[in-house]
């Protein structure tokens, strides 16, 4: 295709892989360039669970969609999808009011959701304890993901079957208008020409403009999570969500006794110190994926979270996760943590630059769960003037 593209995305994680995705689907000419030999970021180093049901109303919607992109695309090559749905564990009355509540508002929005009683739950997830279960919100239809392998397999399919072209190892150094629209060029002195431009990638946006990113109002969140040795014979199936998910999840801001929970929380909490809420998802092997912590700074100043893993927190969520299943083993094989970017008072960054520019980041725990939906939005929106749809 030489040099020349209706389209060039700057970085291959999930979002901006969506993105070319559904440009793809236009029939467009699409390259992907990504920084590093392979995905490297938050896009592999997160759970795989893809819950619209943790979102709010509005991006339910795009959650929703990306449940359907998901599944269309796995029926026609295997990226890793699995449907064994999601579970909200309560561990007290009040989180089981917020799951009633819950569920009463995808009632409405026509997300089905059943109730579980405690023995529904004890029965469906083995090793769940019953000194901390109280009852269960299930959403039959979510998915969840191996983050290492999804994104991927993914690429291999747009480019064996869609003619997308991915460059690895491009580092972009300059990104400009020109008459016919954009040129991109590399470390190398490589340049790419493309009619639109999306950069899908906080590095790539602080690096090409440094005063708007400067400007805007991102930070960055560091988590923490770890992977047990595989646990033999064990089955646990789907997004295991818990109470503190409960109290967490931007999806409960929205029942109507939420406001007064959080107001009777204590405030000087290790899981408020720290972020954490306990999550569990088996991964393919056997082991279970367990977490996560969450600790912020500004995206201007991200080396105030450090780049060690705080074993405080590690230990803290285990005590806390061995409250909740008793699994056969507890031994770690992998310790890491994720890094992710998102917009203090907004759903996600958003800029044009010289019309033909488009920065989209920011989009932060949403990126697994939100992209597919939203990067079809966005694409229409780009292009609405030259393609009809």
């Amino acid at each position: 295709m030489g040099n020349k593209y209706d389209l060039i995305v700057i970085g291959g994680g999930v979002l901006g892989t969506f993105h070319a995705y559904h440009a793809l689907k236009m029939g467009l000419r699409v390259c992907l360039l990504e920084k590093d030999l392979r995905p490297q970021g938050a896009t592999v180093q997160n759970f795989g669970q893809v819950v619209p049901s943790g979102m709010n109303t509005k991006w339910q919607k795009y959650g929703r969609e990306s449940l359907e992109i998901y599944k269309e695309i796995q029926s026609l090559f295997d990226i890793s999808v699995r449907q064994n749905g999601t579970v909200y564990l309560a561990s007290n009355d009040e989180e089981e009011r917020l799951l009633v509540e819950l569920r009463a508002i995808n009632n409405n929005n026509g997300y089905a959701s059943s109730m579980l009683t405690k023995k529904e739950c004890l029965d469906r997830y083995p090793g769940l304890r019953d000194t901390y279960v109280t009852a269960g919100l299930f959403f039959p239809k979510e998915v969840t993901v191996e983050p290492r392998m999804m994104i991927h397999r993914l690429q291999d399919y747009l480019c064996r079957q869609m003619g997308l072209r991915i460059v690895n190892q491009f580092a972009v150094i300059d990104c400009h208008k020109t008459a016919d629209g954009v040129e991109v060029v590399s470390s190398k002195g490589v340049k790419l020409h493309g009619a639109k431009v999306i950069i899908c990638n906080g590095n790539e946006f602080k690096n090409l403009y440094p005063e708007l990113f400067g400007q805007s109002d991102l930070e960055v969140a560091k988590l923490q999570m770890m992977q047990t040795k595989p646990q033999g014979n064990f089955l646990l199936k789907g997004s295991i969500l818990t109470g503190w998910s409960i109290r967490r999840y931007e999806a409960f801001t929205e029942c109507p006794s939420y406001s007064d929970i959080k107001a009777r929380e204590s405030q000087n909490s290790l899981q408020k110190k720290w972020g954490v809420h306990i999550l569990f998802k088996q991964a393919m092997d056997g082991s279970v994926i367990l977490g996560d912590s969450h600790e912020y700074a500004d995206a201007s100043h991200m080396e105030d979270l450090g780049f060690d893993l705080d074993m405080d927190i590690d230990n803290f969520m285990l005590r806390e996760a061995q409250k909740i299943f008793d699994l056969p083993t507890y031994q770690i094989q992998r310790r890491w943590f994720g890094m992710y970017s998102q917009c203090k008072t907004k759903d996600i960054f958003k800029t044009t630059i010289d019309e033909d520019i488009h920065v989209v980041t920011g989009i932060g725990g949403k990126g697994m769960t939100g992209s597919a939906g939203y990067s079809k939005r966005n694409i229409n929106t780009i292009f609405n003037a030259q393609i009809q749809l």
